[in-house]
């Protein structure tokens, strides 16, 4: 569907905010799902980009992608301006889990590094909504590339970790001192893949049920290329169309 950009907004030196929004209402979405995005305007381009739908506001039928400006096509869509059209194919994959209604409040932790912190606002506002206060431990390299923090302490408690201590503690998010102090029921975690490997290793070391988005490259979004597999207990797995959200157990991690 073509959707038109309500607002780009510059976060930093990397990240762009795209609000797009449409004449109708848009289709139904879970945290966790991704856009495939066309790019438009880039001659060396020539896939889809994946991207995770970062928030959803239903009141002003936008959804939110985060973009990380690093390749030819994410430059292209990072350049987009107020009123251009997006071509974009969403809701795609399968999303994280979410507690039952009436079920015993499990405490959260949502943990994300670099752009993969980005279907954690999404996740972490559903949570909110249904009466849950998730804990963010975000991870970057440096505090100027930590961005949309005041949107995350809205649905719960934000802990921070960078690799030079610019800001929260110094180090990866697996170093924090709150996995030491506090126990959690449940971990999310999106980011690096060696980020997620040493998340999902904590928590299976703690007996913790974990979940991770995986960032394969996926050009297609429905399982037809076969570039995103992923090897799994069940064999090898489209992220695309199996994920990209995976229970840590079926990983081969």
């Amino acid at each position: 569907m073509d959707l038109r950009v309500a607002a780009a907004t510059r976060q930093n030196d990397r990240y762009v905010l795209l609000k797009l929004t449409s004449e109708s209402a848009l289709p139904p979405m879970i945290p966790g799902q991704f856009a495939e995005v066309r790019v438009d305007g880039s001659p060396s381009t020539f896939l889809r980009r994946p991207v995770s739908i970062h928030f959803v506001d239903e009141q002003a039928n936008e959804v939110w992608l985060l973009v990380a400006a690093v390749g030819a096509g994410t430059r292209r869509l990072a350049a987009l301006q107020r009123g251009e059209r997006l071509n974009c194919v969403l809701p795609l994959g399968n999303g994280f889990s979410l507690p039952e209604n009436g079920s015993e409040a499990p405490k959260m932790l949502l943990v994300g590094g670099g752009v993969g912190v980005a279907p954690l606002l999404f996740y972490g506002s559903v949570l909110h909504r249904r009466g849950l206060q998730p804990t963010f431990l975000l991870g970057a390299r440096t505090e100027d590339d930590l961005t949309q923090l005041d949107e995350f302490r809205k649905y719960g408690r934000v802990l921070l970790t960078t690799e030079d201590g610019t800001a929260g503690e110094r180090g990866f998010v697996t170093n924090h001192s709150v996995l030491e102090k506090e126990h959690f029921d449940h971990i999310a975690t999106c980011g690096p893949k060696p980020m997620m490997q040493a998340v999902a290793r904590y928590a299976r070391e703690n007996g913790i049920a974990c979940e991770a988005s995986l960032e394969n490259l996926m050009a297609c979004g429905l399982g037809a290329c076969l570039c995103c597999v992923e090897k799994t207990t069940e064999g090898n797995l489209c992220v695309c169309k199996e994920g990209p959200v995976f229970d840590v157990k079926r990983l081969l991690w």
